[in-house]
């Protein structure tokens, strides 16, 4: 076994120590998780195994395991000003309940069935599938589902783009929204009345829901990213964002209008 001299210590001085080395250097690569993406395994394995492993992000795809791969800065940030959107609406309008973890659902496909876990995934409270305060997967089908693209390679792109628009699609969720800051392959769907997806008209730079009345947004600001502050004036987030607030100044405003006739009637100005 390979040591190491350490030196000799104050409460020692005349002693020198011999380490293993493994104690005191860095594991080698070797040691480090390896992804399986790629691996075949059965469902009950993954079940056991991969779904909540702690080191990858494992979906499941008819078999196969499939990594959920790291965002950058913009896309995070992206993601969080979106997630504060929302919020702001469901505290208004609480009709809904979102996950933004790595909560997983089973997708039984008539060609495969695959398990994901959606960036973001709400269900509405009038959905058949209630979701539980103690579920660590949902058994049902997610009214909404947001992913944020990855884009380190052409796969990933396409996983968000095309994979699973078609399963989302297919086992019906009814709202599909994939956000990317730079706008190449952002895209919003909703599903049809023949259970397809068409995109959602942007109709003056505003992205409206169908699954969530009333929740809207601009799509530039998913890329500006204004905090929800400066909402408050946007008629689009007039209805939602900082109520609160939006009521208080209304309230100091009319008492400054108040004022002020006051002190005309009084003559002091």
């Amino acid at each position: 076994m390979t040591t190491l001299a350490i030196a000799p210590t104050l409460d020692s001085p005349t002693t020198f120590y011999e380490l293993p080395l493994a104690d005191i250097m860095e594991p080698s690569v070797e040691e480090w998780p390896q992804s399986e993406e790629g691996r075949w395994v059965s469902e009950e394995l993954y079940w056991a195994k991969y779904y909540e492993q702690p080191d990858f992000c494992y979906e499941w795809n008819n078999g196969y395991l499939e990594v959920r791969h790291m965002a950058d800065y913009e896309k995070a940030a992206t993601y969080h000003w979106f997630v504060k959107v929302l919020d702001s609406y469901l505290e208004v309008y609480p009709i809904a309940r979102v996950m933004i973890l790595e909560i997983g659902f089973r997708l039984t496909l008539p060609h495969k069935t695959t398990i994901r876990k959606p960036d973001l995934s709400l269900v509405l409270h009038n959905n058949p599938i209630a979701l539980g305060d103690h579920d660590r997967t949902y058994q049902g089908i997610f009214d909404l589902c947001v992913e944020s693209l990855s884009d380190s390679t052409k796969h990933e792109i396409e996983r968000d783009t095309k994979v699973k628009k078609s399963e989302y699609e297919g086992i019906g969720v009814q709202e599909y929204y994939i956000l990317d800051p730079s706008g190449v392959h952002q895209a919003f769907y909703r599903r049809n009345p023949w259970g397809v997806y068409v995109p959602i008209k942007v109709v003056d730079g505003v992205i409206r829901s169908t699954v969530l009345p009333g929740f809207q947004f601009r799509v530039a600001h998913l890329t500006h990213r204004p905090s929800l502050m400066s909402l408050v004036t946007d008629p689009v987030y007039h209805d939602f964002v900082m109520l609160d607030y939006q009521a208080e100044k209304a309230r100091a405003d009319r008492a400054e209008q108040e004022l002020q006739l006051l002190k005309q009637k009084l003559g002091l100005i």
